[in-house]
């Protein structure tokens, strides 16, 4: 399996659109604590709410329908709160190969 850095720009993008798009994923410990930080970033620019901001989301989650999310309702859900909008949940290990399994999920 071929996994540079464009994979992994990738990986991240796709779970920072699942978790904007369903509020909630279920992931492993590592995908979830790469992708934390661009959550939270993503939601810090829809804060600001500005055009700039919304091109800049644009260029990682390329669905319109998912930014526009972003932008009308969780950004001004959090326009108070000074940071800290994703919390990581741990369930156990997986069944297959054990692997640390968690829920994130935006505050």
């Amino acid at each position: 399996m071929a996994s540079g850095p464009d994979h992994q720009k990738a990986l991240l993008a796709n779970l920072s659109r699942s978790l904007i798009e369903h509020e909630k994923i279920r992931t492993t410990q590592a995908k979830a604590r790469a992708v934390q930080p661009l959550a939270e970033k993503l939601i810090t620019l829809a804060r600001e709410g500005s055009l700039h901001s919304r091109r800049q989301a644009l260029e990682v989650i390329p669905d319109k329908a998912v930014v526009h999310k972003l932008f009308s309702e969780l950004g001004p859900r959090y326009k108070e709160r000074p940071g800290g909008y994703t919390r990581i949940v741990k369930l156990g290990p997986r069944q297959g190969d054990a692997a640390p399994m968690v829920v994130l999920e935006l505050v």
